[in-house]
């Protein structure tokens, strides 16, 4: 199993909408997909069901080592696709630091999804690198990084690119995947100045090719608590995460 973590400096960049389209995407290729919300926000299950504030997630996992894996899966109306929202568990500090015994039990957890068949594991997480999202960090194969198309995210980047090599000291195995330009505006100067931007500060295979259009779409796919390529007229947004995965997949070597 693979597991990818989405993550960024700050906040409201789109990492829910990334991850929940993202793991869409892998599950309409046939890849059997594990969504979980890492995030004690609890967004993606905010994002899909109503009912997922009460709902046991990750949280209670991480906090009783006699919960069982199973209990915290919640099917969607995809064969292919699971989701783990984040629960009820409490008590995890997002300004916290590296904590060795709630990595172990991240590792058991993706451990446990590794031995039910899941082939991929895609996990949101709260904004920055410490607390419970440099726990997950040091467990995960794979970080993918949403950065908003604006000037102030420009200057971010670095900081965090930074951080996560550094975090590498611990997870020898974390692949930084790139940056993954968001709410992408084209027509707007500013917009499309800050993404060119983007990708002339980097080195090229640090910045996805695909890059996520700002969309109204997404907004109504959240109110119906549905990934946005089952809506009418998302066929530009579907092609978008298709492309995303299929440049996931040649990274990491993926295949079916």
């Amino acid at each position: 199993m693979t597991s990818i973590v989405v993550s960024s400096q700050k906040g409201g960049v789109g990492k829910t909408t990334v991850s929940i389209n993202l793991a869409y995407a892998f599950a309409r290729a046939g890849w059997n997909v594990l969504l979980v919300d890492s995030d004690p926000q609890g967004s993606v299950g905010l994002s899909l069901t109503r009912q997922s504030r009460k709902l046991l997630g990750f949280f209670d996992y991480l906090g009783d080592e006699g919960r069982s894996f199973d209990s915290l899966i919640v099917p969607t109306r995809m064969e292919t696709l699971s989701m783990v929202p984040a629960g009820q568990g409490e008590g995890y500090e997002l300004g916290g630091g590296y904590s060795e015994s709630v990595a172990k039990r991240v590792d058991a957890f993706l451990g446990e999804a590794e031995i039910k068949g899941y082939d991929i594991c895609i996990m949101d997480s709260a904004a920055g690198l410490f607390g419970i999202t440099r726990d997950v960090l040091v467990c995960a194969d794979a970080v993918l990084v949403p950065q908003q198309a604006e000037p102030l995210g420009i200057r971010s980047i670095p900081k965090m690119l930074q951080g996560l090599t550094e975090l590498r000291s611990q997870n020898e195995k974390l692949q930084i995947l790139g940056v993954l330009l968001t709410m992408v505006q084209r027509d707007l100067v500013e917009s499309a100045e800050a993404a060119n931007g983007m990708r002339q500060l980097l080195p090229s295979a640090m910045v996805m090719e695909a890059e996520v259009a700002r969309d109204d779409l997404f907004l109504k796919a959240s109110g119906k608590g549905v990934p946005v390529g089952v809506l009418q007229g998302a066929t530009s947004l579907l092609d978008t995460f298709n492309s995303l995965r299929m440049e996931i997949e040649s990274k990491l070597g993926l295949s079916r």
